[in-house]
């Protein structure tokens, strides 16, 4: 196997060109590893730490040598590692079938509707689930909670945590939150995770949710690129965190509605191709009778489309 990837462990301080105050400036604007600024350009590398073009190319230039950007992995490779993928129960039996089995490790899992439609409930029984053993559909992990819309509630852990026979204060010792004041901090609270993750057993990463605030931020078409492009670097921290440490990472996501849409369903998730190309997995959440919900699987890399209806009560996420 041709190696592709870099330990996480390794320092940009280290490489040569790099400096203690240009690793910090690199640092600040969110290049924490090597290959983080192995894949970028010049001209971006040269405006996060005041460095001029020649400079900037120079320490890409060593940071792809490090990284080995251009290797490749055989087939028989990728089917090993995916072997280690695991699955995390959402509660429901047929919710899990929709899925091939539950959550995916390894991959980013978008859950989008509009409100009321059980995606924080979800957030918080995976919240639960994940400290269960991996025979009962848990991976026995730490949870870690973005939460940017004041949404987590320590209560309803309690109420799920009890309907699988957990300590309550256990479970919540397991749960780590944060509160994300903005977009920036938002992007500063995964970096956070991946520190804190290198010291504890962590395998789910919630943030909810994941659009609220670049959405207010970002206002109007003239600033809809530069949303994008930040978006777009936060999810792929997020993906690469997931792929560091095995884990589960569920982002949910607000909806607007089409207003040219004449035929079908006019709900739209917020983000755009963005969103929609980085995601592993997009669930669509609907409304239905009482505790009923509906989750549709809309885009997967090999799972067919389909529904499963599921209900939401005082022990949580159940058929």
């Amino acid at each position: 196997m041709v190696k592709n990837k870099i330990d996480a462990e390794d320092k940009i301080d280290e490489l040569p060109g790099v400096g203690p105050s240009t690793a910090e400036k690199l640092m600040d604007a969110g290049y924490t590893d090597i290959m983080s600024i192995a894949v970028a350009s010049p001209k971006e590398l040269s405006e996060a730490a005041d460095l001029g073009d020649s400079s900037a190319a120079k320490i890409i230039q060593n940071a792809r040598k490090q990284a080995d950007i251009g290797g490749f992995e055989t087939g028989s490779a990728l089917l090993e590692k995916r072997a280690k993928v695991g699955r995390l129960t959402s509660g429901s039996e047929i919710f899990n079938e929709l899925l091939g089995g539950g959550f995916e490790t390894q991959s980013i899992i978008e859950l989008f509707g509009e409100f009321g439609s059980a995606k924080t409930q979800i957030a918080h029984q995976l919240c639960v689930t994940v400290q269960l053993p991996k025979e009962q559909g848990g991976l026995d992990g730490h949870a870690f909670f973005i939460d940017t819309e004041n949404t987590f509630r320590p209560e309803r852990i309690v109420q799920m945590a009890e309907a699988y026979g957990l300590d309550p204060d256990e479970v919540l010792k397991k749960i780590h939150v944060a509160r994300a004041y903005n977009s920036n901090h938002q992007m500063l609270l995964v970096e956070k995770v991946k520190e804190i993750s290198k010291e504890t057993p962590t395998s789910l990463l919630v943030v909810d949710s994941l659009t609220a605030h670049f959405r207010a931020e970002y206002i109007g078409r003239g600033a809809l690129a530069d949303r994008q492009q930040k978006l777009n670097r936060h999810m792929h921290d997020l993906l690469r965190w997931s792929d560091l440490n095995n884990g589960v990472v569920c982002v949910t996501n607000q909806v607007s509605s089409k207003p040219d849409a004449f035929f079908g369903d006019p709900t739209r998730p917020i983000g755009g191709h963005i969103v929609g190309h980085t995601a592993t997995f997009r669930i669509y959440l609907r409304k239905s009778k009482g505790p009923k919900r509906i989750a549709r699987l809309i885009d997967s890399p090999h799972l067919p489309e389909g529904e499963a209806v599921f209900t939401v009560s005082e022990k949580g996420i159940r058929d």
